[in-house]
């Protein structure tokens, strides 16, 4: 099951984040949105954020994913807005379940296949040594020593937690995601059946 924050009432806004990202990175977008008419809920995708975390992580998964949670909630006509690799399962989810959507948004990202290119920023993540790390700061400290952007790692700690109270760990499926590059940018044909 994924996890959400449904935020407002009206019609039904679904906001899928984009790659090691988590539902909060929409939240203020998304409580502007719920005071002007919409019923916004904010996704975690699995293996991201308090989503499930599996083995088993492709575009048509996530997509079901989406049907799965409308279904649950019974949203109908919705408006599905996906970021970045958000993005790609929002494509996805309008090619396969185009009954689900009344609009779709896609953000920062085309439907076409991509490079891998978040290797720097994967190999930073797997360089934290949570047996040391006592407090976010020091957390981002290792990962000041490979990933110089303040703005990128304070995007990326905001998925480190306090497992107990002892250790940190990330929200997202580190293992999984790190050997899912490829699959992150790859485009597959969109194939939409119009009635």
């Amino acid at each position: 099951m994924l996890h959400s924050i449904i935020l407002g009432e009206g019609k039904p806004l679904i906001i899928l984040h984009g790659f090691l990202g988590m539902a909060d990175n929409w939240k203020t977008l998304g409580k502007e949105w719920s005071e002007n008419g919409y019923e916004v809920h904010l996704i975690d995708q699995r293996n991201h954020g308090r989503s499930l975390h599996s083995v088993d992580f492709n575009y048509t998964l996530l997509a079901k994913d989406v049907h799965d949670y409308c279904i649950e909630h019974k949203l109908e006509n919705i408006y599905l807005l996906g970021h970045s690799m958000g993005g790609k399962v929002a494509m996805k989810v309008a090619a396969d379940f185009p009954q689900l959507i009344k609009k779709l948004v896609v953000a920062d990202i085309a439907p076409k296949t991509y490079a891998p290119h978040h290797s720097d920023i994967i190999n930073g993540l797997k360089s934290i040594n949570f047996d040391e790390i006592k407090s976010r700061k020091e957390a981002d400290e290792q990962l000041a020593l490979r990933i110089s952007d303040f703005g990128t790692r304070q995007f990326l700690l905001k998925s480190l937690y306090r497992i107990d109270e002892n250790r940190y760990g990330w929200r997202f499926n580190l293992e999984v995601l790190g050997d899912s590059q490829e699959m992150i940018g790859f485009q597959e044909p969109i194939q939409t059946q119009i009635n």
